[in-house]
């Protein structure tokens, strides 16, 4: 049994309020104080320091009785702390003082400093982040003493890992996208794929290397393209180029051969094959060809010169002889075609063939527009289907039709007119 006790006196010699009284007794009502609390460390609540004397709350139920203190009011500064619970031998019973709800975390306009889990150090808070990132900061990561210590840490570092394999801070920069629409979990995109296995790695490697009909078209492909430009160069070669380089050395051919007349180095008689002895002009087309021995065709013919039908069976007459048929031959496409436009010319028009010594006036008689290559009568000293009946001195100009081909040959005959010596200088043809 308890005994009794005298009741304590304050300083003032009054009786000690029991409610304000740091030591009370057990009553027999079987609770002590509403306001005893178990030692706990210094807190800071809202800019209250707990462990500094406190002046006494004003309690409405002071008159009351002890035992009437079902529920004692709680102030801000023991919000989430029972008073019913901890001290040494107490034991609330929840029937009879059920804990109170937790109290929502009073809004603060001050930003909280984040502490460091791995140093166990305060931080400034970012500036730069805003109250909305704040609440989606994981707790593991700003609240200190987090349940899961560093494994959950890692855990939520890695949910709010940036993209492209870098690890983040659990930070979000401002005006990236929310979790929800980039895919991650727990959002509404779509989820990561599955890594691949190997198999399924080789299968994909396999699928995407192109069939053999599809690199037997590339190939055929570029076969006809490489074709197509190698036949672009050759006809490009075959009309431009052939006709500079044949008119380059034609010009240089007729060049020399004057200053060689003018040295008196040539002298009329038998000529070497490829040799020039003659030029020939035609004032209608404006034509002015140096004239070789011979039809040789890579001598003669290819550098853009007439050749003179001047060996074996083919052989004709010099301009010089009294009686016969001069034959020449040329090119009438490619190589300077000195010939192409002989087609246009008409009964009448002069040709001439200047040598060392003298001028040989030509006009043209007629022409054969197409015949056989074999047909060689058309060079004779009468030359056949030419019209001329008896002998004379004739001039004889062949070369290939149609046009870019040498299926045919086409023929224009002349008459001499007129034999001019040089020193009485040039003939009416050539000086108009």
């Amino acid at each position: 049994m308890t005994a009794l006790r005298p009741e304590r006196e304050s300083a003032a010699g009054g009786p000690v309020d029991p409610l304000t009284d740091p030591l009370p007794d057990v009553l027999a009502g079987g609770h002590s104080s509403p306001w005893f609390r178990a030692e706990q460390p210094p807190q800071q609540v809202q800019g209250h320091n707990l462990s500094a004397p406190q002046p006494p709350p004003a309690d409405p139920y002071a008159q009351l009785p002890a035992d009437a203190y079902a529920a004692p009011p709680q102030d801000d500064a023991y919000v989430g702390h029972s008073p019913y619970e901890g001290g040494p031998g107490r034991t609330a019973s929840p029937e009879t003082y059920p804990a109170p709800e937790a109290a929502e975390e009073p809004y603060s306009p001050v930003p909280q400093a984040f502490r460091d889990d791995e140093t166990m150090a305060l931080r400034a808070a970012d500036p730069a982040r805003t109250d909305e990132e704040r609440d989606e900061t994981p707790p593991a990561t700003t609240a200190a003493g987090a349940e899961g210590g560093r494994a959950a840490r890692r855990k939520a570092a890695k949910r709010n890992a940036r993209p492209g394999g870098r690890r983040g801070t659990g930070r979000r920069r401002a005006g990236a996208p929310a979790p929800e629409a980039s895919g991650t979990p727990g959002g509404g995109g779509e989820p990561p794929e599955r890594p691949r296995t190997r198999v399924e790695a080789r299968r994909a490697a396999r699928a995407r290397k192109p069939s053999a009909a599809t690199v037997a078209s590339r190939a055929v492909g570029e076969l006809f393209i490489t074709i197509g430009v190698l036949m672009l160069l050759f006809v490009t070669y075959q009309l431009w180029w052939t006709n500079v380089r044949a008119q380059q050395q034609a010009d240089g051919a007729a060049h020399n051969l004057q200053q060689d007349w003018e040295q008196g180095k040539r002298k009329p008689g038998a000529f070497q094959a490829g040799q020039g002895f003659a030029i020939l002009h035609i004032p209608k087309l404006d034509v002015v060809v140096p004239v070789a021995s011979g039809i040789d065709k890579q001598r003669v013919l290819d550098r853009g010169m007439a050749g003179h039908y001047a060996e074996g069976a083919l052989k004709t007459a010099l301009p010089s002889a009294k009686e016969g048929n001069f034959a020449v031959a040329g090119h009438r496409n490619t190589h300077g075609e000195p010939f192409r436009y002989i087609n246009r010319l008409t009964p009448g028009d002069p040709i001439v063939v200047e040598t060392q010594d003298t001028y040989y006036v030509y006009e043209m008689a007629s022409i054969l527009p197409q015949t056989p290559p074999s047909n060689t009568a058309v060079i004779d000293p009468v030359p056949a289907g030419s019209g001329f009946t008896e002998p004379g001195r004739y001039l004889t100009l062949t070369t290939c039709t149609p046009e870019f081909t040498s299926t045919y040959r086409m023929i224009v005959w002349g008459k001499m007119v007129e034999e001019r010596p040089r020193s009485k200088g040039k003939p009416d043809a050539l000086v108009d």
